[in-house]
């Protein structure tokens, strides 16, 4: 004879115990949300979906950088709209969670081998001056520093072994140019509304998207397609940059037209670039063409050494040469920009602009980690070139 069915689910609401906790539950439910509103309640509609990118994630970590890609872009953009949940320490748990999955999930048999290279131990090292900071005497908050050094450091040691890792395929290199083409077209003209953190960040963004898809235009053995998509995103960003406002982005084209044509190693092609670059450099200082356009009239206050934003600049600049002249190691990790008015507002670095991402980690780190910090920069590059 066969077995008779189990009952289901739905049969247990026939069973009084089953009906009273199940009354208790939504009664206790109902209570935190008429206290604490609809954050209670996302939180609990979240959590399924909290629960089924865990298990992808461990299933298959790169997926996690995916995401991270993602919310790279859209987490300070959300955060406009959408307050009280934590987005900025998503990017760590999804980090963290990537890492767990390669070490506990189904890549134990994976060659480790990959990681052991220049740029991790350079990563290691920058990571580990970052933690001396923290007996740095100028500190003034261990949960600035927190906060701050993440950014500063942390996703850098995360992101480097999950890429070397999980993401080390030519179709996930395609994956993340596609992924950056796609934002940065959506970030496009939208410089209040879009999800960059201000002005100076979307320039130099998309400055870097015009310098490097237009690069990728030019590689040969490209299918026709993929160049167009790739030319048009160029000039979008070119577009972007100009629309943004932001002056100091102007060097971002320019420095990387000057490295490319470097990297090339056809010295006839790199001094007729470079010549190029000098005539247009004349063009935008010494001369009017484009004046009446905004954007080109706004760029060209970026060659003029009295502008008045550029003296601010250089008088906070000299304001905290004098501060930094007796702390080699800087204010603290924190103590400067957004942290520092959130943590120690009333600080001479809270209430001095850094207006850029090396005059902060100056300011915060020293002389010791500006020095650091270039050192690993031109050290990778060196490696790249030669």
């Amino acid at each position: 004879m066969s077995k008779p069915f189990s009952d289901t689910g739905a049969s247990n609401f026939k069973k009084p115990l089953f009906i009273i906790i199940s009354l208790i539950i939504a009664f206790v439910l109902g209570q935190m949300v008429a206290k604490k509103g609809m954050l209670i309640a996302g939180a609990l509609i979240g959590l399924p979906i909290v629960f089924t990118i865990v298990i992808i994630i461990f299933k298959t970590p790169r997926y996690g950088l995916v995401m991270v890609i993602a919310l790279s872009f859209l987490a300070i953009g959300l955060l406009r709209y959408i307050k009280g949940i934590p987005l900025g320490l998503s990017i760590d748990a999804l980090l963290f969670l990537s890492l767990l999955g390669i070490f506990f999930g189904g890549w134990r048999k994976l060659d480790w081998s990959p990681t052991k290279n220049r740029l991790m131990l350079l990563a290691i090292l920058w990571m580990g001056y970052t933690v001396l900071e923290l007996g740095n005497p100028e500190m003034r908050s261990a949960m600035a520093w927190f906060y701050a050094m993440r950014g500063v450091a942390l996703y850098m040691i995360l992101i480097i072994p999950i890429a070397f890792m999980v993401f080390n395929k030519k179709k996930y290199l395609d994956l993340f140019l596609n992924m950056w083409v796609f934002f940065s077209i959506l970030g496009g003209k939208l410089r209040v509304f879009s999800f960059y953190s201000d002005a100076g960040q979307f320039g130099a963004a998309q400055a870097h998207a015009c310098i490097t898809f237009g690069i990728i235009a030019l590689t040969p053995k490209m299918t026709t397609k993929r160049r167009i998509i790739f030319a048009i995103a160029s000039f979008l960003g070119l577009i972007g940059m100009m629309i943004s406002g932001t002056r100091g982005a102007i060097a971002v084209p320019g420095a990387g037209v000057f490295i490319y044509l470097f990297l090339t190693k056809n010295f006839k092609i790199f001094f007729m670039g470079v010549m190029a670059g000098f005539l247009m450099f004349a063009v935008m200082k010494y001369t009017s063409i484009g004046q009446g356009i905004p954007q080109v009239s706004r760029m060209r206050t970026a060659f003029d050494p009295n502008e008045p934003s550029l003296m601010v600049r250089k008088r906070n600049q000299a304001k905290l040469a004098i501060y930094l002249k007796s702390r080699p190691m800087g204010g603290g990790i924190g103590s400067a920009g957004s942290w520092g008015l959130r943590f120690s507002p009333n600080s001479l670095l809270a209430q001095t602009p850094t207006d850029s991402w090396y005059v902060k980690i100056w300011a915060e780190m020293g002389i010791i980690g500006l020095y650091l910090h270039l050192i690993i920069l031109f050290t990778q590059v060196m490696e790249t070139v030669f």
